[in-house]
């Protein structure tokens, strides 16, 4: 069966009152008391994920993913209150699997390799011995429990990250292909003798020698060479890094006969989250057309709120402010499951939501939508550059990252290393401007959310003032302006993106800056020898002294989010 699978992971978040929320995975703190199971906010949460596997059933999904493994299992040496809380979660879990099977939906159980009880952090090798003998037997029992489920999807190049609260956390147990092939090879019996699917997925962040399993072909070989089993299905992005535009369609897709799923993101989480459009249709066409002739292509899993960290909390399905997400949702499953044209699937949707002789209409606005975040968020010509540093490609978008625009000296020197025309670009953020405008009007016209159209003009008329600094004459009267956006930006939306401005000099000359990207950067996938001996070697053995040194300077604060600056340099 084709798999067209959706993240869960919304209905989790009602309530949830952290000021800046990870979208990376269920906050189970939020279903607890005092560390204990709450039953009463799991019934809300109940509620909410009856509603959304109604939306995803009615759209054409046949499976749903959630959170997690962990949760799930059985322990014979966990204590009588981690045992009982367990317990709790696993009656109320197999309500929600009845749910969605009750819908048509398969359900589908993720997992870190490896996850421990927070208060009971082991040694490494034991967690790999965890890893590569007692994941066979939960899954097993998992099974013999559930047996609704579908199967369990891997992750084994990204942990928890360092603001995850709750019973477990998970750390980075698989550093090298040689163990990732052993893991796979402990698992796989158990899901072949269950008829159950092993989902591994090929995302990773840098870390370890396994770190670039998302794009090397030698490391994914080392890996994956020689499993034949119809039961392994192999979860990649559709690019060489992160959910960003700009990027090409992930050459591994083609290397080899696996069964493979392509996963696509709807709730863009470096493009606004959803609060304003950031229509991705006929980027997803483009990667379906290629993909038709990759081998043994299994099907998609759309991420429709999953991923990032922020404020922002429209939940799609769940609420009238998900509309933008929905568009892309219902599209990136038209597109991969029937084939047809982004075009066609918004005048489907349009059909549906808004009424017939609409289609045209919301088309053109989606059309400026893409034009705007390609050209106004992004900076085309940073972003069209390949680049890698150590084992990750770099992401075409710095000056914005997740809910935070940076302006200081050091990314405006980058960016003019890399920017040779500078007017075009500020060119670009005037039109933009006119195009939001434009939209809004449309959106009103239509009945779509048009306010979200005023938070998305003020944020990108910031964004055409940090352009100003980055490439026009430096001077008080672009830091006065700046200050002065921000100011009103700040009171008038209590929940916004933050501006992290400092204006103070970075001492390295162009010059400098050039020959140190030379050093840095490369171009081709392929290591040279100062990235195998210096950039990966050394940095890795100094990594310690660098993570300090960061912060006893006050780093910026997105190297300490997600699992830490330190981290991704192993």
């Amino acid at each position: 069966m084709r798999l067209l699978l959706v993240d869960g992971i919304g209905p989790f978040f009602r309530g949830y009152s952290r000021r800046r929320i990870n979208w990376s995975k269920i906050p189970f703190e939020n279903l607890e008391r005092d560390g204990r199971f709450d039953k009463a906010r799991f019934a809300s949460v109940s509620d909410d994920f009856s509603r959304f596997v109604d939306a995803a059933a009615a759209t054409g999904f046949n499976g749903v993913t959630l959170d997690d493994l962990a949760h799930l299992s059985e322990c014979p040496d966990y204590d009588a209150a981690l045992s009982d809380k367990l317990a709790r979660y696993r009656d109320a879990y197999r309500a929600l699997f009845e749910i969605a099977a009750g819908r048509g939906l398969t359900a589908y159980v993720t997992t870190d390799v490896v996850f421990e009880p927070a208060a009971r952090r082991g040694r490494l090798t034991a967690l790999r011995s965890h890893a590569e003998n007692l994941l066979p037997d939960a899954c097993s029992k998992l099974f013999c429990d559930f047996p609704s489920v579908g199967g369990v999807i891997f992750r084994i190049g990204e942990c928890d990250a360092r603001d995850v609260r709750g019973g477990f956390s998970s750390r980075l147990a698989i550093r090298t292909p040689a163990q990732a092939r052993k893991l796979i090879q402990s698992l796989l019996p158990v899901f072949e003798s269950a008829g159950k699917l092993l989902i591994f997925r090929t995302w990773t962040v840098g870390a370890h020698p396994i770190g670039d399993l998302i794009w090397n072909r030698n490391t994914f070989d080392a890996v994956f060479g020689g499993f034949d089993s119809t039961n392994l299905v192999l979860s990649m992005k559709y690019g060489e890094t992160d959910f960003f535009r700009y990027l090409p369609l992930n050459q591994l897709f083609f290397r080899s006969n696996h069964r493979k799923i392509v996963e696509l993101q709807a709730r863009r989480e470096y493009e606004g989250f959803g609060e304003f459009p950031s229509f991705v249709g006929w980027d997803y066409e483009d990667f379906a057309r290629q993909l038709a002739v990759a081998p043994n292509m299994a099907g998609a899993w759309i991420w429709c709120q999953t991923g990032g960290w922020s404020g922002f909390r429209r939940r799609t399905f769940l609420e009238p402010g998900g509309a933008w997400n929905e568009i892309n949702t219902f599209v990136s499953l038209r597109i991969v499951r029937d084939g047809i044209s982004a075009d066609d699937a918004v005048r489907s949707w349009a059909r549906e939501r808004l009424g017939p002789n609409s289609g045209e209409r919301l088309l053109v606005l989606l059309r400026m939508s893409d034009e705007t975040i390609k050209e106004a968020l992004y900076i085309d010509e940073f972003a069209r550059r390949k680049l890698f540093f150590r084992r990750l490609r770099i992401p075409p978008l710095l000056s914005v990252f997740w809910d935070q625009i940076i302006v200081n000296h050091s990314m405006r020197k980058l960016l003019r290393c890399f920017v040779r025309d500078p007017e075009g670009k500020l060119a670009q953020s005037e039109a933009a401007l006119v195009k939001i405008r434009s939209m809004r009007s449309m959106a009103a016209e239509l009945g779509l959310p048009a306010e979200d159209f005023d938070f998305q003009y003020d944020t990108f008329e910031i964004l055409m003032a940090a352009r100003e600094y980055y490439f026009g004459e430096f001077g008080p009267h672009i830091v006065a302006r700046l200050h002065a956006l921000k100011a009103a930006y700040d009171r008038k939306y209590p929940v916004r993106y933050t501006i992290l401005m400092d204006f103070s000099r970075f001492r390295m000359s162009r010059a400098q800056l050039r020959l140190a990207f030379a050093l840095l950067f490369r171009s081709q996938r392929g290591y040279r020898w100062v990235d195998r001996l210096l950039l990966i070697r050394l940095l890795s053995l100094l990594s310690p002294l660098l993570a300090l040194g960061r912060r006893k300077a006050g780093a910026a604060r997105l190297a300490d989010q997600a699992m830490g600056f330190r981290t991704v340099l192993k």
